[in-house]
């Protein structure tokens, strides 16, 4: 029983040494493991400490190498180190230099620019305060400075018949002063060029085919149109028919200092033919040109009737300017086609019988803009020309646009004679654009001003297919009917004596009946 005892003791002894000896053995493995990892972190830090360290002896040693060799560098090569940063220095500081000249050059260019637009303006209205208004219809004075508004310009209204002055606002600039006529100069090479067989009867060049016809060169203010009819004919023929119809001369009206303009004499740029270089007229000298090619050939004296006894004994002076009219009426249809659907279109109202011409161009520092016109064509009453100065508004859609509101006021006075002068056989289908199917409608070409460009040179294509487009429309569809105009009645008067003209057919029209222009 004792020895039994004693053998429990044995075990249980054994099982608790046994357990504590496992005990001690894990312990020992986790410090193990503990003073492993320890010496692995230390090795990693000894490792970067060591690669530092050998980095920084490197760069202390590239440096000291540097340091040497800059010692051992000769004088003379440090001064021309040196003399070379130097000069990288002074060659950047004058860039920044010129680059802040060039930018308040140009704040300074813009606001003397700006000053000079706002001081056209300023002598616009002090101009228009100090216009000598007797004699002149007021309520279309008024109409006239109205229509003019904040605009830099001057507007001419005078009977296209008589001369007679109906309203002149800014008078300063209208008689006194020059301008540069711009597009409108195309009116004188286009006038030469019939009476002188370089235009033929249906409006080419002659010697040229498949090119743009007067009609539309007129209405679109084609500039290599009017170039080659006028390099055709010379700057002499050219300054020959200026003065014919009134250009560098004074025009005789009865008011003091009025300016004679310049014409282009010894110059033989085309330019000369299609954007009026080295010219300059007076707007009352414009109103004289336009009404003498619409009036029959007569080249009014402007008068002012701003006496009584003036009044009484005023009798209207006109001298022919010899052309056969016949001729230069042919003119009249691109006129109308410019108020109709060319560059003054969104200016004037076409069914008032209006005819002119537009320009744009550079002169005197900033753009011009003109419109010299006539209305009603079948027996012209008046002649309105607008002249608008000023970088945004110096075209001659803007002055169109003045003219058209002038002639509003006008309207009341204005009764189109209804007859055979020009009926819508004649004013409308042989200038207006052809029509071609399946290509797009609106072009966006036709929408901008030809004339707002015109001082670089660039203008609708004369290669005879500038057209009115219609989209997506059948290969059979015809051209839509034109409305006319004008229709006959027996109280009709025209200007012109009968002249027979021959109408051109569109491709996909039967050839028309001629079209008897008179009575």
């Amino acid at each position: 029983m004792m020895f039994m005892c004693s053998a429990k003791r044995t075990f249980w002894l054994t099982i608790a040494l046994l357990m504590l000896f496992g005990g001690f053995s894990l312990t020992a493995i986790g410090q193990t493991k503990k003073k492993s990892a320890k010496k692995s972190t230390a090795s990693k830090k000894d490792t970067k400490k060591k690669t530092s360290t050998k980095s920084s002896r490197k760069e202390t040693a590239s440096s000291k190498k540097r340091s040497k060799k800059s010692k051992k560098m000769p004088a003379a090569e440090k001064r021309a180190e040196a003399a070379r940063k130097k000069k990288e220095e002074e060659r950047r500081q004058a860039a920044l230099e010129a680059k802040r000249r060039r930018e308040q050059a140009a704040r300074e260019a813009r606001a003397r620019k700006i000053a000079f637009e706002n001081g056209l303006k300023t002598e616009t209205r002090a101009n228009i305060s100090k216009d000598d208004t007797e004699g002149e219809n007021l309520t279309i004075r008024r109409a006239a400075v109205e229509a003019l508004g904040k605009h830099a310009g001057t507007v001419v209204d005078m009977a296209a018949k008589t001369g007679k002055i109906v309203a002149m606002v800014n008078q300063d600039w209208a008689i006194h002063d020059g301008f540069k006529p711009c597009s409108t100069i195309k009116l004188v090479p286009g006038v030469a060029g019939l009476n002188e067989g370089v235009i033929n009867g249906d409006g080419s060049i002659a010697g040229e085919t498949g090119k743009l016809e007067l009609d539309d060169a007129l209405a679109y203010s084609n500039n290599a149109y009017f170039q080659r009819v006028g390099v055709k004919m010379g700057t002499a023929k050219m300054i020959e028919y200026a003065k014919d119809l009134g250009l560098g001369q004074k025009t005789g009206i009865n008011a003091p200092g009025e300016y004679a303009g310049k014409l282009p004499y010894g110059n033989s740029n085309p330019r000369i033919y299609s954007h009026a270089d080295d010219f300059e007229v007076t707007p009352l000298q414009l109103a004289v040109l336009v009404s003498a090619i619409s009036n029959g050939g007569q080249r009014v004296v402007p008068f002012i009737p701003k006496a009584r006894t003036e009044k009484i004994s005023y009798h209207p002076r006109a001298k022919s300017i010899g052309l056969p009219m016949n001729r230069v009426k042919l003119m009249i249809p691109g006129m109308m086609g410019a108020a109709e659907y060319g560059t003054a279109r969104r200016g004037v109202d076409a069914s008032m019988g209006v005819a002119g011409k537009t320009g744009s161009c550079i002169g005197k520092g900033t753009w011009v803009g003109t419109f010299a016109s006539v209305a009603p064509i079948e027996d012209p009453l008046y002649s309105v020309v607008v002249i608008i100065r000023g970088q945004s508004d110096g075209r001659g859609r803007y002055a169109a646009a003045v003219a058209g509101k002038i002639y509003d006021a006008l309207r009341p006075m204005i009764q189109r004679p209804r007859g055979q002068f020009l009926n819508s056989d004649v004013a409308s289908n042989p200038v207006r654009p052809k029509i071609r199917v399946g290509e797009v409608t609106d072009n966006e070409e036709d929408d901008i001003d030809p004339d707002a460009v015109a001082d670089d040179g660039e203008s609708p294509s004369d290669d005879g297919t500038r057209e009115t487009i219609i989209v997506g429309a059948p290969k059979e569809s015809k051209a839509p009917a034109v409305k006319k105009l004008i229709t006959r009645t027996a109280q009709s008067r025209p200007v012109f004596k009968n002249v027979i003209i021959t109408v051109k057919k569109r491709p996909e029209e039967k050839e028309r009946p001629r079209v008897v222009v008179g009575n």
